[in-house]
């Protein structure tokens, strides 16, 4: 589906026309359309794929979608809203909705004592389309609900005045449009090697490359639903991984790291003679089946058969190792025959890769058999619904190549073992799947927290939960797979619902693994030792202990806090305590997403840290014998410490988190090695609507250790969510253009800059200051920082003096990226 109807807000007697196109072979031309699930008579409305309703009334809203189909199959659209109105009814309400903000602890902001006060917003809902609009299937820019007028209040706060904008008034405007981002790094799932220069594809076009460390961004086209991206080795180390990302439809970044799987080494086979490759030997366990090539089976693209020596490579995923689980293609998902996008359950996945033994020309196959071994499936029913399936690397759905069926007869050598046998023939390169539909499907409820206080006001958007569906408790008669399937959900303003396996005559039949991260940081998940706390969990007893919750550290205190494991337990609708979440029934997912906060849900969180500091080689501030002499020390004499700071106003509804990354720049022995990191949060400029500023430490420019050569610092700056560079201070550029060489400053979203060798001052918003005491060294020059000056000192942030480099932001932050992590286990390999 290439064109989806979009949501439509008119008023009654108005016309509105909704739009869908399909692509496939052959091209789709028969389309049908759908009011609330319910088949259109094509003789009452005359449509084709535009659909077009005229003199609405109000009975006639609700959801609409189309189906297209052929000989070969169908595909659903997503559904569109479409409101209808009455006569004078506003859709965009001038009375904001409330939106609570943490004030200052010293700012109570009434006789409770709370303080939180209550800013306002305008919900960004679809406004009413005017007689104007251009009709048809054109660009539709549309009206939104936006903010129409602010006006700023004081609050007593200690003995002063605190000032703050809130939201007067909320009227229709043209609708914005931010980029959509997804950005990550592609590594090798087993050592970790970034992919260097790898191709990236958006359905059959190639979009871009990835980056020397296997950094990506991508620019989500409109009118995406799935986003499914394709990364190329160049070299052939790593089968293709064809990847749905999540991605937030409201704009900025999502930060995904993707893992590719390295491909088995070629064994030489004779092609003359009938070859098997066992499909799954992974420690010591039995395979999960094998591939069986006939005498004469290896075909050159010409159709002449090759009886020479053959390179063959079988890649198989095997998800009895749930470590697999990332390295995983797809999002296991196949377009049934009535359009729709349903789950699949993995018993394996494998990639092969014929080639001519002296040529090296790739070879296809005629019919080869695929034997899998029925003993590996605990559910009787798989047995009759196994299937083997192909990606499609450009839909990223799982498409049928045949039906699994008991073999006839037994094998001499394994009489004890029977099989499930399919056929297939390998006319190009892609990845095939042994799997069965699986419809015993439920929704889990997630949220997102900045801090543990767990107000509903303080979620976080734009979080990645994903959950694992794993191998079911021992003893129950269902598939002993480590891991069954995957999903990934983006959380919005009332948090996220993803789907799952659930059972509901056993709770502990089947189990989801979750975890959540925000710009690659991973976000903790609520305590379930030494006791369950209910309150904190965000489940209600009894039905929390039937969900089984336990965190990853629950029986080891030094295993990480970042996951939790539950019981899928389908919930009993005659059972009251089981019928306000966390888990939902499948069809009830618009209950889910709706579900207000005070329903039950489960719960991450944010640490909160304000700053973040990182030394390769470390060096602790309080204890200075701990100085280390080192050509990546941070500071390179120990009798004197030069602190140095940059200045970065942030345009933007919020505070963001930013980073300096340093490396050496100049000087022979550190270039392009890390010295270390710094984070600090922005801090709001009271006297400026939408506007902070931050004041970030870099490693000055100097001499090293050996006081032999000086290095100037590669640093760059770079704000951690959806930002854009607009202004740099002139001076600054002046001196840097004037002292070259000059960094490479291609990136929008960052500053890069080789770091003065000299103290510039406030006017070039560089701050320098020597002494001593590094601790003091720093205040110093963060006070200076703040106030914009050479020489004087503030708390109160003015973003708009002294400042070096601007940013616009459009959204929340997107945290610390999981480098931090990478840095402390394994520095050098970050």
């Amino acid at each position: 589906m290439v064109l989806q109807p979009k949501a439509k807000v008119r008023v009654a007697g108005q016309e509105v026309t909704f739009c869908c196109k399909a692509s496939g072979t052959p091209m789709p031309k028969k389309y049908h359309w759908y009011h609330n699930g319910t088949l259109l008579q094509r003789k009452v409305y005359r449509y084709g794929s535009q659909l077009v309703l005229r003199g609405l009334a109000p009975e006639q809203a609700g959801t609409y979608h189309c189906k297209a189909s052929t000989e070969a199959g169908a595909i659903k659209s997503a559904p569109a809203q479409l409101t209808v109105l009455a006569q004078g009814q506003q859709s965009c309400k001038p009375e904001p909705e409330p939106s609570l903000v943490e004030l200052p602890s010293e700012c109570p902001q009434d006789a409770a004592g709370s303080r939180y006060y209550d800013v306002g917003r305008c919900p960004p809902a679809p406004c009413a389309g005017s007689a104007g609009d251009p009709p048809g299937c054109g660009e539709d820019t549309g009206h939104c609900c936006g903010v129409r007028r602010m006006e700023t209040r004081e609050i007593p706060c200690a003995g002063s005045l605190l000032p703050i904008k809130v939201v007067a008034e909320c009227g229709c405007g043209p609708c914005t449009h931010p980029r959509v981002l997804v950005q990550g790094r592609v590594t090798a799932a087993d050592t970790g090697e970034p992919l260097r220069f790898g191709q990236i594809f958006l359905g059959g076009k190639k979009v871009g490359f990835t980056g020397y460390k296997g950094s990506f961004t991508i620019e989500v086209p409109p009118d995406t639903q799935r986003l499914v991206v394709r990364f190329v080795d160049r070299q052939q180390r790593f089968v293709d991984a064809v990847k749905v990302l999540p991605f937030d439809r409201r704009g900025g970044a999502v930060y995904q790291e993707v893992k590719m799987l390295r491909k088995k080494e070629p064994v030489e086979l004779d092609g003359s003679r009938s070859n098997a490759i066992p499909l799954g030997e992974a420690r010591g366990r039995e395979p999960v089946g094998e591939l069986v090539l006939p005498a004469g089976a290896f075909l050159r693209p010409s159709g002449e058969v090759f009886k020479g020596t053959v390179k063959a490579s079988v890649t198989f995923l095997d998800p009895r190792d749930v470590a697999t689980a990332s390295a995983a293609s797809s999002d296991l998902s196949f377009a049934n025959t009535e359009g729709e996008i349903v789950p699949l359950r993995t018993y394996g996945m494998f990639a092969v890769e014929f080639l001519e033994g002296e040529s090296g020309a790739a070879l296809q196959t005629g019919p080869v058999e695929v034997r899998m071994d029925a003993g590996q499936v605990w559910m009787p029913e798989h047995l009759n619904k196994m299937k083997l399936w192909s990606l499609n690397p450009e839909t990223g759905l799982w498409e049928e190549e045949g039906i699994l069926r008991p073999a006839e007869g037994s094998r001499r050598k394994r009489e004890e073992r029977t099989f499930l046998v399919g056929n297939l023939e390998i006319r190009e390169r892609r990845l095939f799947n042994l799997d069965v539909p699986e419809d015993r499907r439920c929704f889990v409820k997630v949220r997102a927290y900045s801090n543990e206080k767990f107000n509903p006001y303080e979620q976080l958007e734009g979080v990645v939960i994903s959950l694992i569906n794993l191998e079911p408790q021992p003893g129950y008669p269902t598939n002993p797979r480590a891991w069954g399937r995957f999903d990934s959900v983006v959380t919005g303003p009332n948090g996220a619902c993803l789907p799952a396996f659930c059972d509901a005559q056993r709770p502990d039949a089947y189990s989801a693994y979750v975890t959540a991260t925000l710009g690659g940081e991973e976000l903790e998940a609520v305590a379930s030792s030494p006791k369950l706390n209910p309150n904190a969990i965000g489940v209600s007893q009894p039905y929390l202990g039937k969900l089984g919750y336990r965190r990853s550290d629950h029986d080891d205190p030094n295993l990480k806090k970042t996951a939790f494991q539950i019981n899928v337990a389908k919930p009993d609708p005659n059972n009251v305590d089981e019928t306000n979440g966390p888990i939902y029934p499948y069809r009830s997912l618009e209950e889910c997403e709706e579900a207000p906060a005070s329903a039950n849900h489960l719960r991450f969180y944010r640490v909160e840290v304000d700053k973040y500091e990182y030394n390769v080689v470390p060096f602790k501030e309080s204890d200075l014998t701990s100085w280390t002499g080192d050509y990546l020390s941070w500071w390179p004499n120990p009798q004197e410490f030069r602190a140095c700071f940059i200045k970065v106003q942030i345009e933007g509804p919020q505070e963001y988190m930013v980073r300096s990354r340093n490396v050496g720049g100049s000087h022979p022995r550190t270039q392009g090695q890390l010295y270390g990191l710094r984070d600090t949060r922005s801090v709001r400029d009271m006297l400026l609507e939408n506007t902070s500023g931050a004041c970030v430490e870099f490693k000055c420019s100097g001499m090293l250790f050996d006081q032999s050569l000086v290095d100037r610092t590669l640093v760059s700056i770079i704000p951690q969510g959806s930002c854009r560079r607009t202004a740099v201070n002139s001076l600054l550029r002046d001196y840097l253009s004037r002292h070259p060489p000059v960094a490479d400053n291609n990136h929008t979203a960052a500053f890069t800059m080789l770091a003065p060798v000299d103290p510039l001052g406030h006017n070039y918003g560089i701050y320098t200051v020597t002494d001593q005491n590094p601790r003091l060294a720093k205040e110093i020059a963060i006070g200076r920082c703040f106030d914009g000056t050479s020489d004087g000192f503030s708390r109160e942030m003015k973003a708009a003096t002294g400042t070096a480099v601007t940013f616009s932001c459009q959204e929340r932050p997107a945290g610390r990226e999981s480098l931090f992590q990478r840095l402390l286990t394994a520095p050098a390999e970050a």
